[in-house]
């Protein structure tokens, strides 16, 4: 069961999140707000995430599939907002190496997240990992 339903939430923070890349980046494109909207989509992804971390083993499987949902909503549709956003604040730099670093740098960050998380997830549990991402999302809030 879990390792099946474990597959099951991580398909719906994809299709979540081909439907929010999709709506936030046409309501960036008919409002043109690029640091508002990018800040508040940002602020819902790191909501999302401390929510399903903390939703995460209260044993109602379908919170799980809600939260999941919701974090991957923002949380990839926020990766549109963000490549449009460095490309509005690095003009007259082309956008290819905006996108190009910006995309380097998740990279990086992602792998040595990636390892932290992993790390922390199994000397302590799911939750120790989660937290660690929050507390980061939460530093890039205040950066932004």
């Amino acid at each position: 069961g879990e390792e099946v339903n474990a597959g099951r939430i991580g398909l719906t923070l994809v299709l979540a999140g081909m439907v929010g890349s999709i709506l936030c980046g046409l309501w960036l494109d008919y409002t043109k707000t690029y640091k508002h909207t990018t800040l508040t989509v940002y602020i819902l992804s790191f909501v999302g995430m401390v929510i399903f971390t903390f939703t995460l083993n209260l044993g109602h499987i379908i919170i799980v599939f809600v939260t999941g949902g919701l974090l991957g909503f923002f949380m990839t549709g926020y990766l549109p907002l963000g490549f449009e956003f460095a490309v509005e604040i690095t003009y007259p730099e082309s956008e290819g190496t905006s996108s190009g670093l910006l995309n380097a740098a998740a990279q990086i960050f992602g792998i040595l997240f990636t390892l932290a998380q992993g790390k922390l997830t199994s000397d302590y549990s799911p939750k120790g990992g989660n937290v660690f991402l929050c507390v980061w999302m939460f530093v890039g809030i205040i950066l932004t």
